[in-house]
């Protein structure tokens, strides 16, 4: 039987101080009365903040003035470009996320969390042991420690980055290496290729971007060769060396030997849970680390609960920030709440981005006879100017009751575009709904409801 709430130092402690865990704290603090505490080990903010999706986005815009300046040029202005000044753009981004990491810190204790900024780790049901060797008492414990990255054992100790470390680097390097084919691999490599270093991208699959629409993968895959990246599928390190001069000797399985100055590994990501504990607790974890949970975030032990990356559902900064504010709502507002993982629009910030919600064609196609409406085509913006990359809409409709089962896009913009679709894929529109939605003219978007007769249709695979 539990003890008495009075007889906690906390009523909730959060480990790790991620978007997940900050929105969970503060939301029990400042909503509901709880008296929480929280600990960082690294810096407030957590990967999407610190080295993830922010830091990420603005090398993202950073690459694409390149492209910018040399469509201007096509168009008639007297362009005269440059090299790319990596640590002028270093130093502002560094001030940056110094900047987002006072603000996460500030609302958490403004909030009235408490926060430890050192390593914390289970030491028990309903204790939390520091750093430093303190042990307090807690109510609840919610873990928020994200995901990691992950590297083949033959390859971790020989120097190469992971998505941690390319923010921190002290020079562009001439030509580099990027191991893995997901949607990390994919933005690294053409945000590398835009600002003026050789990129090759190797991938051990026969096509990048797994689990995602083939016809998105295969748009993708073009306008990355078409950027200038060589990309290398169906091609593995066999040994990778690390030289005096602190370059890189890469053997493939399919006999080239060469040289690169610096090698990523965007090879995926496994939830941050060693060392924390939660064995020792008596927590169940899955096959991968993988903190496991029930629909309310809960583990088997009844006080202790996971939110975000570490449970391994969906990888995404706004799903974690969701699970949070659930779970606060459930354990501490009185309100019961679920998260819907279904129908959660992403987005792959490559040149031109790719925007996905809802089921692929090869998932819809288990389930469901379907029509396909696709529609590829060089936007008029860049057609102009004589560049061959193409635009593609495609929606993945269920033939029976017409719903719009799946929409993706590759297209400049495809991400603030797969937001608004999103709304009418969660809301369960039609394509007649989108039939009868009236044009915006001149958009590339408008293809979304001129699309009238369906590419083909497939019976159900199931």
């Amino acid at each position: 039987m539990s003890a008495p709430l009075a007889s906690f130092d906390y009523d909730l402690f959060v480990i790790g101080g991620g978007s997940g865990g900050v929105r969970a704290a503060r939301i029990a603090s400042s909503e509901y009365g709880a008296k929480v505490a929280m600990a960082e080990e690294y810096r407030m903010g957590g990967t999407c903040v610190i080295r993830g999706c922010v830091p990420k986005k603005l090398m993202v815009f950073a690459a694409g003035h390149g492209q910018s300046m040399d469509e201007g040029a096509a168009y008639g202005w007297q362009v005269e470009k440059g090299r790319f000044d990596w640590m002028a753009f270093r130093h502002k981004l560094d001030a940056e996320l110094n900047r987002l990491e006072s603000i996460y810190t500030r609302n958490a204790e403004s909030a009235g969390v408490t926060i430890y900024h050192q390593r914390a780790t289970i030491a028990g049901a309903h204790e939390v042991k520091l750093a430093d060797g303190r042990v307090v008492t807690t109510k609840h414990i919610l873990i928020a420690t994200g995901g990691t990255p992950f590297i083949p054992e033959p390859y971790r100790n020989v120097g190469a980055w992971t998505s941690n470390e390319v923010f921190l680097a002290d020079k562009l390097p001439a030509n580099l290496l990027v191991m893995g084919g997901g949607f990390i691999a994919c933005e690294m490599a053409e945000i590398y290729q835009g600002l003026g270093t050789q990129v090759t991208q190797m991938y051990r699959g026969a096509q990048i971007l797994r689990g995602f629409d083939a016809d998105l993968q295969e748009h993708v895959a073009a306008a990355l060769v078409q950027q200038g990246v060589a990309l290398e599928v169906n091609t593995d390190l066999v040994s990778l060396e690390k030289l005096e001069d602190g370059r890189f000797r890469a053997k493939d399985n399919q006999g080239r030997d060469r040289i690169f100055e610096a090698v990523l590994f965007a090879t995926g990501r496994t939830p941050n849970t060693k060392g924390l504990g939660l064995e020792e607790a008596g927590v169940t974890m899955g096959k991968g680390g993988e903190v496991i949970v029930d629909d309310y975030s809960q583990t088997n032990i009844p006080s202790i609960f996971a939110v975000g990356d570490v449970t391994d559902r969906i990888q995404l900064t706004p799903v974690a920030i969701r699970e949070g504010h659930a779970f606060a709502d459930t354990v501490f507002g009185g309100k019961t709440t679920k998260v819907d993982h279904t129908n959660v629009p992403s987005a792959v910030f490559t040149r031109p981005e790719a925007g996905t919600v809802g089921l692929t064609e090869a998932e819809a196609a288990k389930e469901h006879d379907i029509d396909v409406y696709l529609a590829s085509f060089r936007p008029m913006q860049t057609s102009f100017i004589g560049a061959e990359t193409k635009a593609m809409f495609k929606l993945v409709v269920d033939q029976a009751s017409g719903r719009v089962l799946g929409c993706h896009i590759v297209a400049p913009g495809a991400g603030e575009l797969i937001q608004i679709a999103g709304v009418a894929v969660k809301m369960g529109a039609t394509k007649a709904d989108f039939d009868a939605t009236i044009a915006v003219h001149p958009t590339m978007s408008e293809e979304l409801v001129l699309m009238k007769k369906p590419t083909r249709s497939v019976s159900r695979q199931g």
